[in-house]
């Protein structure tokens, strides 16, 4: 409004015009500066959450520079609210908000150490009686402190020899075959290999640090000769790869998600981003027959072919998540039904309200969080049981839960503004209730997408440590033995054990049509047979028996 009173309509409704169009102007930059602090502080909620996934230094800068853009913001509303108000500032100040004081922390409970673990017994006897009989004492009980201890590992040489005969009669001579070994030529054993695999790509070790801890051990191995080991492991585990990406599309339901990872692009002096994919069956919530298994794949890009081409041949139910890339497969062929379903993940719909309410303790987020806990209340308690008794419960229970829920998030949707945070949570949900309700039709079907995401954050935390691939070559390299590793943990498998044994199998002629002994879901089988065989030929010395080695 115009400071100068002789500019001022002397018309009593020409001046109620002015002072309502002022207001109205003065209300949207309000609302105006309403939405803009909420997305900051969502955004500082999400840096501040996730501050040790990327580097420190740059997201304290981040973080800094939101910290005083949001203070800019809300000092430039409580300014201009003051101003509306006929105020200043300066005036009547609201008091600050009080932090919620944190809950007493429970005192940690202390787990008795693992019975397995070998025993090293070390007995403290006491000094000496001062009467100087040693036979004067009577032992009342005994206190026992258990400590638990290691001892660093320790590469060992296996030291193959292999005398060469002659025959004095025949002049025959004889020797033994050399060893099989992984790498023709090579002098390393499959249980180095396995360590070196297990270190990289399940515990983030780069190469040039764990050549550095070898060289601490005494033994020169560089980099560039253990990746030409790595080349050789996912050259052998080819065919069980291919042969659980096999199992893994012909289940009725699977999980897929994404992550990037940085590549070493040759010729621009930086890296590009590249794409692991992941497809994962789990069927243990439901007592399915399936073993469950994960399978990776690597893409230069994130084209939605590349998920096209990785599920040619699915048909079935994909939880996944609201990439368009998967549209195309959704989609209906010739005017019938879609080859593949869309069953949306109701995990990354709660996100998107966590984030608000994180970050603005909206009251409306909180009460949706709420909402989407009694889903998950219901999901707990039918977890393990078979899909007609969990069909039965989401029909009965979970199914007027998700109408109240869309009912009430239609009712809110028209009270925000389409700009806030809070109201695109809202059209998230609204814009994919089908695919998010779509679980309560099927028992075998899931609530959420979380087994892909938890099988893929192992890269998600490996990465920080070798920060870029080499190659193209080398991700193809790297989700063939992610493929072995996360599916041996799904099943229960010591992942350096498993891949070792294989390693050493295939590596000694181990025959192609016996491959699917050697899965993950087979090998502790396999392992335990030939136990029981070896047993049974076994004399009563624990020798094995002569004749029957003979037939």
């Amino acid at each position: 409004m115009s400071s100068d009173a002789n500019e001022l309509p002397r018309d009593v409704d020409a001046l109620r015009a002015l002072i309502l169009t002022e207001r109205a102007s003065r209300d949207t930059a309000l609302a105006a500066k309403q939405i803009e602090i909420e997305h900051l502080k969502m955004v500082l909620a999400k840096l501040r959450r996730h501050r040790y996934g990327r580097s420190s230094e740059k997201l304290d800068a981040e973080i800094d520079q939101l910290e005083l853009g949001v203070d800019d913001a809300e000092i430039g509303l409580v300014a201009a609210e003051a101003k509306l108000a006929g105020a200043t500032p300066e005036g009547d100040a609201q008091p600050a908000p009080q932090r919620a004081s944190k809950p007493p922390r429970r005192p940690a409970v202390r787990k008795p150490l693992p019975d397995h673990l070998p025993r090293e017994i070390i007995v403290l006897e006491p000094e000496p009686c001062r009467c100087g009989d040693p036979a004067c004492r009577t032992k009342i009980r005994e206190e026992v402190t258990e400590v638990l201890e290691r001892q660093p590992s320790q590469l060992f040489v296996k030291r193959y020899v292999r005398p060469i005969y002659a025959c004095r009669i025949t002049g025959a001579v004889v020797q033994a075959p050399a060893p099989d070994l992984p790498i023709l030529r090579g002098r390393v054993g499959p249980g180095l290999i396995s360590y070196i695999a297990i270190a990289k790509y399940c515990d983030g070790l780069p190469l040039y640090r764990l050549s550095k801890i070898f060289e601490r051990e005494g033994v020169e191995i560089e980099r560039m000769v253990m990746v030409d080991w790595m080349g050789h492991l996912a050259w052998w585990i080819e065919p069980i790869v291919e042969m659980i990406a096999a199992h893994v599309f012909a289940a009725p339901a699977i999980h897929a998600d994404d992550t990037p990872i940085k590549v070493l692009a040759p010729g621009r002096g930086s890296t590009a981003t590249g794409r692991f994919w992941n497809y994962v069956v789990d069927q243990r919530p439901w007592c399915g027959d399936r073993a469950p298994a994960a399978l990776f794949r690597y893409s230069p890009d994130r084209k939605g072919a590349r998920p096209q081409e990785h599920l040619a041949g699915f048909t079935g139910f994909l939880h996944a998540d609201a990439y368009a890339g998967y549209t195309e497969l959704f989609a209906p062929r010739n005017g019938g039904v879609a080859r593949v379903i869309f069953v949306a993940c109701m995990a990354h719909a709660r996100r998107n309200f966590f984030d608000v309410h994180e970050a603005t303790k909206s009251p409306v987020a909180a009460e949706a969080l709420r909402r989407i806990g009694q889903l998950y209340e219901i999901e707990a308690e039918i977890n393990g049981k078979p899909p007609d008794i969990r069909l039965a419960e989401r029909q009965a229970r979970a199914v007027p839960l998700l109408a109240e829920l869309k009912c009430w998030l239609e009712t809110e949707r028209q009270r925000l503004s389409a700009k806030t945070a809070l109201a695109k949570a809202i059209k998230y949900c609204l814009a994919r209730w089908d695919a998010l309700a779509r679980y309560t039709s099927d028992g075998r079907l899931a609530i959420d997408n979380n087994p892909a995401e938890r099988a893929l954050r192992t890269i998600a935390v490996t990465r920080k440590g070798y920060l870029f691939l080499g190659s193209d070559e080398g991700g193809r390299r790297a989700a063939a033995i992610h493929t072995i590793v996360e599916s041996a943990k799904l099943n229960g498998l010591n992942p350096h054990a498993y891949l070792a044994d294989i390693i050493d199998r295939m590596a000694s002629g181990w025959p192609r049509s016996r491959l699917a002994e050697l899965l993950p879901w087979t090998w502790a089988a396999t392992k335990a047979a030939e136990a029981a065989a070896a047993a049974a030929t076994a004399g009563p010395t624990g020798i094995q028996d002569a004749s029957k080695d003979a037939a």
